[in-house]
């Protein structure tokens, strides 16, 4: 049954994806793609704390400063010029094995610097080591106290990027290079890609949720379920709840340490608001608009709610509606406005059961 409708959900998923991408094309706003690309990434931090706050009951609100963190380090490497050091042993070896590559600046002067790929593995490992650092002594707090934390870190790590030079400071990184998949795909904001790149997002989005899917209904997942409910309750049955907290943790830093990485390959730049507290507190009432418990409903509510602001629907209003949306979605639908939606559709593929007959005793 849970495979059914996973198998649902997945094909209403590309389903609309691909009508979106036809809608647009036939409207000739295809430029609405841009929009709706980023959205996916930006939804990829909503998941994480769909998994970090809805599934976990961990609060956090310094996950903005996770994917700065992976972003801003991916944006440092592959636009830091090591041409001086070309000579070096080490340059030569890096070359070798592909960890540094040359290509032209904005400037049109070739430079050696730190390819891509390389930029997102010491993306991932730096988020790694300092959400194992941040995350063991944080989640010994609980509730308010662990918001609290999560959100000191979140601004030491803003008021850090805006004071160094190497980051930008308060005008950020531009000229962050296209990165370069297999098959000839490509994450970058070369316009004659837009499509490519739109399809490439709805499958990275795709396969997080697949995955995060089967993680949640996993003896991983009913383990985190039952820290949600009653963490005392579940350590009394033997689970170690700390080992799963602080796991659960790490890894939702990795997803949106991961979005950072690919919005900013995509856009070719990060800048210092990323890393603020009011991004973090965004992506927070996101996960709440969608459903924290629900990963496809946050996942769409996300992607529409930012497109929406993207877009600039709104003007300078922008703020003031998405308060009043969240204020409707949560005190109407607080599982999510997909959620219903999702029970019916349920509905229609579920089979009729036909009615019992009485049971008719002797004349």
């Amino acid at each position: 049954m849970r495979a059914r409708g996973l198998t649902i959900k997945i094909g209403l998923f590309v389903l609309l994806a691909v009508g979106v991408q036809l809608a647009a094309g036939a409207a000739g706003k295809t430029f609405y793609l841009t929009q709706l690309t980023m959205s996916a990434y930006y939804a990829l931090v909503v998941l994480s704390l769909c998994l970090l706050m809805g599934y976990a009951g961990q609060v956090s609100l310094g996950h903005g400063a996770f994917f700065a963190l992976g972003g801003y380090t991916s944006a440092v490497l592959t636009t830091l010029d090591l041409t001086p050091f070309k000579s070096a042993a080490w340059a030569a070896w890096g070359a070798q094995w592909h960890v540094l590559v040359t290509r032209e600046n904005a400037m049109g002067d070739t430079i050696l610097t730190v390819a891509p790929t390389a930029a997102f593995l010491a993306a991932m490992l730096l988020t790694f080591l300092v959400a194992a650092f941040i995350g063991y002594p944080a989640l010994r707090l609980k509730g308010h106290y662990l918001a609290m934390a999560t959100l000191g870190f979140g601004l030491i790590v803003s008021k850090l990027i805006l004071a160094f030079s190497f980051t930008g400071a308060a005008d950020g990184i531009t000229g962050v290079p296209e990165w370069r998949w297999f098959g000839g795909l490509s994450i970058g904001g070369d316009s004659s890609a837009r499509v490519s790149n739109y399809y490439l997002a709805c499958g990275i989005l795709l396969v997080c949720l697949i995955a995060l899917e089967n993680l949640i209904h996993s003896r991983v997942g009913r383990a985190l379920q039952a820290i949600h409910d009653r963490e005392s309750a579940a350590s009394a049955m033997g689970i170690n709840t700390a080992a799963y907290k602080l796991k659960t943790f790490v890894a939702s830093a990795l997803l949106a340490a991961l979005a950072g990485v690919l919005l900013t390959h995509y856009t070719g730049g990060i800048g210092p608001s990323e890393a603020s507290a009011l991004k973090s507190v965004r992506h927070v009432a996101l996960a709440a608009t969608g459903g924290m418990s629900s990963l496809w409903s946050a996942a769409g509510a996300s992607s529409t709610i930012n497109f929406l602001s993207l877009r600039g629907l709104f003007g300078s209003f922008d703020q003031a509606v998405f308060g009043a949306l969240l204020i409707v979605i949560v005190s109407v639908a607080p599982e999510g406005p997909f959620q219903p939606l999702g029970q019916w559709i349920r509905g229609l593929f579920r089979r009729p059961t036909s009615p019992k007959k009485e049971a008719h005793g002797p004349a």
